[in-house]
């Protein structure tokens, strides 16, 4: 029977075959991963190139084929109108209590 003593000082420093394919199955995943690292960097740099170097203005048309052109301002340039309906606006409205 083993005591504990012996089971510790037992060297069973790189004695044993059960981590062979370690070294290998590493080596193999890292270049798996630095060539999916590179394929896509390549891609992305394609991408970017393709792109203009200027994008047009998200602004609004300035052409004559506005669709606004028949929409008239509800205020006709005046101050804000009042609201038909008896609802309370916010200088008006209370707590319930």
């Amino acid at each position: 029977m083993l005591t504990a003593a012996q089971v510790l000082a037992e060297n069973n420093f790189g004695d044993t075959r059960t981590g062979g394919l370690a070294g290998p199955m590493g080596l193999f995943l890292i270049l798996l991963l630095a060539t999916a690292t590179v394929l896509l960097i390549r891609n992305m740099n394609s991408r970017l190139r393709r792109l203009p170097d200027r994008f047009p203005v998200q602004g609004r048309p300035t052409g004559p084929d506005r669709a606004d052109l028949a929409a008239t301002d509800p205020t006709d340039g005046t101050t804000a109108q009042e609201s038909p309906t008896n609802a309370p606006n916010g200088h008006q409205q209370g707590r319930n209590g």
